[in-house]
């Protein structure tokens, strides 16, 4: 094995990198190629470390940034290993594996905008009618609608509990990043479906093995991330939709047809739970992208 491998493979480096590595697959629903991308570009940095000081010292980031740049590589390659350091600190930070803010303390990438996927409101419905009526169908139907009703990120979904949910008043609390709790309603159709999945095969699933969890499999096991990205790609797959759908797509879906139709930045700042009103504006970009392309498409002087 060689020694980068033995870096990036350690239990400790190596284990906040796999677990890094999943959140972007499952949480932030990024494609196989980019989290490829990633993956490299951190294992040439863990090449590069001396001991555990990568925890709370920007030098070995700051040295191995350098050295690159040194070695006269190009400035996208640069950028774009500057930010998968800086995207990996922040998520070391947040879980507790890094003792300082080290991503602060480096400089920050040019990479552009980054603008995420998002799926028309008719696209979101035929994914929505996909489930069919089986226990197994009718849990994905509550899956996929509270991912859309409320905007949650998948974390927040597998998380909820019980005592969680307030269906008469088409309410959930949900805990997000930084353990910060909010309150984030539901429309009816997520309360309906929601009320039937948990009167019906989640009653039987929890039969002799009670549990908190709002969502568990067929053995009374709360849902784990992988298996919601395969529920959103089995039927986002059986409704014919052509793009790659991720929960976090309906997350992007769910803030995008907000603003489009005509809520509050900082209404939709609260329910996704941004802690910067930044974050936010990110689909303030996109939303004037697509009027753009309806515009192009729909006025005859365009």
């Amino acid at each position: 094995m060689t020694a980068q491998a033995t870096a990036v493979e350690g239990p400790r480096f190596g284990g906040v990198v796999n677990a890094f590595l999943l959140e972007l697959r499952v949480e932030r629903g990024l494609s196989p190629l980019t989290i490829d991308a990633y993956r490299r570009d951190l294992a040439q940095f863990a090449s590069s470390l001396r001991g555990e000081q990568w925890r709370s010292d920007p030098a070995p980031a700051r040295r191995f940034l350098a050295g690159l740049r040194g070695a006269g590589r190009r400035g996208s390659t640069l950028a774009r290993k500057a930010a998968a350091i800086r995207s990996f600190y922040g998520f070391a930070l947040r879980e507790g594996a890094a003792t300082r803010d080290v991503a602060t303390l480096l400089d920050a990438p040019r990479t552009g905008s980054y603008l995420p996927d998002v799926l028309a409101p008719d696209q979101v419905a035929a994914i929505l009618e996909a489930p069919l009526g089986d226990a197994i169908g009718l849990r994905d139907a509550a899956i996929l609608e509270l991912l859309y009703a409320s905007g949650l990120r998948v974390s927040e979904l597998i998380g909820l509990d019980l005592d969680r949910l307030d269906l008469p008043n088409l309410q959930l609390r949900v805990i997000g990043k930084g353990n910060k709790e909010r309150r984030v309603p539901m429309g009816e159709p997520a309360g309906d479906r929601l009320h039937r999945y948990l009167s019906g095969p989640r009653q039987e699933w929890t039969a002799g093995r009670p549990t908190e969890a709002v969502f568990i499999s067929r053995r009374g096991r709360r849902l784990r991330r992988e298996t919601v990205w395969r529920i959103v790609q089995r039927w986002a797959g059986a409704s014919g939709i052509p793009e790659r759908v991720t929960p976090h797509t309906f997350r992007h879906s769910f803030a995008t047809h907000l603003l489009e139709g005509g809520a509050d930045l900082r209404v939709v700042q609260a329910l996704l739970g941004h802690a910067s009103i930044s974050t936010t504006q990110l689909y303030t970009h996109l939303t004037g992208e697509r009027l753009r392309e309806v515009y192009a498409r729909s006025h005859p002087r365009a």
